[in-house]
């Protein structure tokens, strides 16, 4: 079945003529149809086995174990410079932390794949936290399929903190030693302070008040996925979710110029990435713009300032 929104073309299976490739159920299935080396980029964030209402939690190590069919796949259907971003936190059992980043290595290493960056992302607002401190950062790996990985640095380029700066010694002694084009971002990112020096990305997550939420409980901010989709792939390539919940991967992929391909199981979240396609289409899908700064408090707004009822002695509380 074929689903024309004005210029964009959304297929229900696997077709190379396609814009977006949305499949509902499992994408081991989808994989099947999908020939060696055709994605660009793999970029997800899995289920953290934490028991939502879209998983069923269960031992880790058996968790793990069925993780591993699915990444051989997707190692599989990779290009030679392709890169796999896969985005997760931590798995919480009794209160003991368990970091997932830690755990999936080894089972990209055993493919050859190399880790080219752990990057870090940190988001404002998230569970709070009793009995250790509230956990507000996650991990993406990007691991390259070979040594012959696409980098476009160009794209993600920022600022430089000091353009002034100059050679102080060397043939190029009094020339500037920054590139015009901006300075390389590190492998964490703080967009705050629009200066990534500090290595942190922080991009808001996806909670009540984010133009962008969704009935999904876990949902990607699309800024997320532009960055690694302007820095690893090229227009035109593909890039694929295994894990699409409501299709952000998808959009960021298409509204940067790329094919973008998605499974995902439960069909109301299905529906709700082909709403969200037409609304893109049309230009109504609310998008937080990629460097956009996090929102600050001025003080002046009522839920930024302290209680009245912490204001008032406890003794005078007591009369």
């Amino acid at each position: 079945m074929k689903h024309l929104l004005q210029h964009l073309v959304v297929e229900d299976h696997y077709d190379q003529k396609a814009d977006i490739v949305l499949f509902t159920g499992q994408c081991a299935d989808l994989l099947k149809s999908m020939p060696n080396g055709s994605v660009a980029l793999v970029i997800t964030s899995p289920p953290y086995n934490v028991g939502k209402e879209y998983e069923k939690a269960k031992p880790l190590t058996r968790y793990l174990e069925e993780q591993e069919p699915l990444i051989r796949e997707l190692h599989r259907v990779l290009t030679v410079s392709g890169s796999i971003c896969w985005q997760v936190g931590n798995y919480v059992d009794e209160g003991e932390v368990f970091p997932l980043d830690i755990l999936y290595y080894d089972l990209f290493k055993r493919l050859g794949m190399q880790l080219r960056n752990r990057i870090v992302w940190r988001f404002g607002h998230g569970l709070h936290a009793s009995r250790r401190f509230s956990g507000r950062y996650e991990v993406i790996l990007w691991f390259s399929k070979t040594e012959q990985y696409l980098f476009n640095l160009d794209p993600v380029r920022i600022a430089s903190k000091y353009p002034g700066k100059r050679h102080f010694k060397g043939p190029k002694r009094g020339l500037p030693s920054c590139n015009p084009k901006g300075k390389n971002p590190s492998d964490v990112w703080d967009i705050l302070a629009q200066d990534w020096e500090h290595e942190v990305w922080d991009i808001p997550n996806v909670k009540a008040n984010h133009p962008e939420k969704t009935i999904h409980p876990c949902q990607f901010p699309i800024e997320l996925v532009e960055r690694c989709i302007l820095a690893l792939t090229n227009e035109g390539d593909w890039v694929l979710d295994p894990y699409c919940g409501v299709g952000s991967a998808l959009i960021a992929a298409v509204k940067n110029g790329r094919k973008a391909v998605g499974a995902e199981r439960e069909a109301k979240y299905v529906e709700e990435s082909r709403k969200r396609i037409r609304r893109f289409e049309d230009g109504s899908l609310p998008i937080r713009a990629i460097g956009k700064p996090v929102f600050e408090p001025t003080g002046r707004e009522k839920v930024s300032q302290v209680p009245q009822e912490w204001l008032i002695p406890i003794k005078e509380k007591q009369e």
